[in-house]
């Protein structure tokens, strides 16, 4: 059956509970084949299936028999089939939340007996399409190396490293990834580093590398727009829509951070993924926008209500088309609206029961419209006593940001889009570092973003103050001397800018740094010097043409001068 045809088959159930609800008299109870089975395949089998994250099928019968009660006591308690954002705190597509009337079938059908009823009036059970869910992919890409789970112990976060192999631009509209060993991977982020950088924390070529939230170096040009993400359950991937697909650069690098937890034994992982790509390039610029408040998470032992939050206000007219809450085992209640110009509140979303093994993207079923002014609030709230069944602490003690799992964060992502047909991220970009540096002025990454997004907006003065900030905060990092030294040379400090990349190339060699340098070296007469650069730049980037053009033209205007001086 094709994935259309499970889709029509998802329907008629719901069509068939419908008419199983008007047909079934107040004294006959509910039955699998009438009243049952429509529920579990339209809200419960993506899962619930043979291979699948679930740990039992539930397409048959006897499947659903042997768990009725289990069924029903999951179900009463909204533990499942797992929703986390409360009904009418946001409208949500493919929302999974059962209505109160079915969750009260259940109940009853498990209080009689479970009942199977007539077979030949059930459903036919759904047809899930096995591997690739869009199809073929464009292009298939696997784990250079697996990763082994350990057999118990705390969470586990590994990084896979992709090279794409490919030779030119391409558009992608869609991502599909099999984690490998499903029962053991919670979710999966997938990001494109356009810097390349991300095999330097390697220990070895293709080995992958651990961590659980990554400081990817950025690309001004093209900053962060779209969620790509994995967790069990999701019927299919996300498809970006006409003009959204995102640039995918030869030179860029994939990396897949995964969420893995011990299942008992040792579980090895080697995830593939799956590229879709398309020929429309894109004309869609949305954004990633991140409000958080990890700096306040002081959160004592004993705490039942520790709340944290932020506020960001929108510069420019937007839509908002999706979210992405994110907080550890500690987080309880997660509220986020959007206050208009004109006073009205607007609920964004609401998560009552946090659960850390729920967490996902909620896309809109249709786009909010944010206009400028807007002020966007997110509430995180922390229990940290013995009563939260999820407190990784026992007994509980003192906690904090972090990036381990016992450590704490409160976050909240947006995809937001400005209005208008031109691309406006980096007026977004700069509005929302400014607002995290308010909250921390020395903090090294959003110095370092900000430079790069005021040296892109040709603000280079400004962006020398923000880097420079930046290299006080961490004199080590070499992409942050490199791009001081590009902001230096823009504003006419050529001898400066010099310093900068020599002191970037001691601390790491880059072909980008050699290439900046040799620049500068042409500017300030060093001929003999830049010759020498460009060539290590070429050895670095062989595909690239420009330092080969960069050192003919060198070669030719040192070849002049040494003329000139006969």
């Amino acid at each position: 059956m094709t994935l259309r045809q499970s889709a029509r088959a998802g329907l008629a159930a719901l069509v068939a509970l419908g008419s199983a609800a008007v047909s079934r008299t107040a004294d006959s109870p509910p039955t699998f084949a009438r009243d049952i089975a429509p529920i579990l395949y339209s809200h419960c089998t993506t899962c619930h299936q043979p291979g699948a994250a679930g740990p039992f099928s539930l397409l048959t019968y006897d499947d659903a028999r042997k768990r009725a009660r289990l069924i029903a006591q999951v179900t009463r308690s909204r533990f499942m089939p797992p929703w986390l954002a409360e009904h009418g705190y946001g409208d949500f597509a493919g929302e999974r939340r059962l209505a109160d009337t079915q969750i009260k079938m259940i109940s009853d059908w498990a209080a009689a007996g479970a009942p199977e009823g007539d077979p030949r009036t059930a459903p036919q059970p759904p047809q899930y399409t096995e591997g690739w869910q869009l199809g073929p992919p464009d292009l298939v890409l696997t784990a250079p190396a697996a990763f082994t789970t350990p057999a118990t112990g705390p969470d586990v976060y590994w990084n896979f490293v992709f090279h794409t192999g490919m030779k030119s631009v391409r558009y992608l509209r869609a991502v599909d990834i099999r984690p490998g060993a499903p029962g053991a991977v919670h979710h999966a982020n997938l990001l494109i580093d356009r810097m390349a950088s991300a095999h330097e924390h390697e220990a070895s070529p293709g080995a992958g590398f651990p961590g659980m939230d990554l400081d990817i170096q950025r690309s001004p040009f093209d900053p962060e727009g779209q969620f790509l993400y994995w967790k069990p359950g999701n019927p299919r991937p996300h498809e970006e829509p006409s003009g959204f697909a995102s640039r995918l650069n030869p030179s860029d690098e994939l990396v897949l951070n995964v969420h893995m937890h011990p299942t008992g034994k040792p579980e090895t992982v080697r995830p593939v993924i799956g590229l879709y790509f398309t020929d429309e390039p894109q004309t869609r610029f949305p954004l990633l926008v991140e409000l958080e408040a990890d700096n306040a998470l002081r959160i004592p032992a004993g705490a039942r209500d520790f709340t944290v939050g932020d506020d960001f206000k929108l510069p420019l007219d937007a839509d908002l088309l999706a979210v992405y809450p994110h907080a550890h085992y500690l987080g309880r209640r997660m509220e986020a609206w959007a206050v208009l110009p004109n006073g009205t509140r607007q609920w964004l979303i609401r998560v009552p029961d946090w659960n850390p093994a729920w967490q996902g993207v909620f896309y809109y079923r249709e786009p909010v419209s944010l206009p400028r002014g807007t002020v966007i609030s997110m509430r995180w709230h922390y229990d940290n006593s013995a009563a939260n069944p999820r407190n990784p602490n026992s007994p509980p003690k003192l906690v904090t940001g972090g990036n381990q799992i016992t450590d704490e964060m409160a976050h909240f992502r947006l995809q937001l889009l400005p209005h208008g047909a031109r691309d406006q991220r980096r007026e977004l970009d700069e509005a929302v570092l400014h607002h995290r540096l308010e909250k921390d002025p020395a903090d090294f990454s959003s110095n370092f973003n900000l430079g790069a997004v005021q040296l892109s907006r040709l603000n280079p003065n400004a962006a020398v103050a923000s880097l420079e900030t930046a290299v006080r905060a961490e004199p080590a990092r070499a992409d942050a001397r490199n791009m001081l030294g590009l902001a230096l040379a823009a504003t006419g400090r050529n001898g400066d800018a010099i310093a900068q990349y020599e002191a970037s190339l001691r601390l790491h060699e880059d072909g980008r740094a050699r290439f900046n340098l040799a620049n500068a070296q042409v500017k300030a007469g060093r001929l003999d010097d830049a010759v020498e650069n460009y060539r290590r730049a070429m050895e670095a980037f062989p595909d690239d043409p420009l330092p080969k053009q960069r050192l003919e033209e060198t070669l030719a205007l040192r070849d002049q001068r040494r003329n000139e001086r006969r």
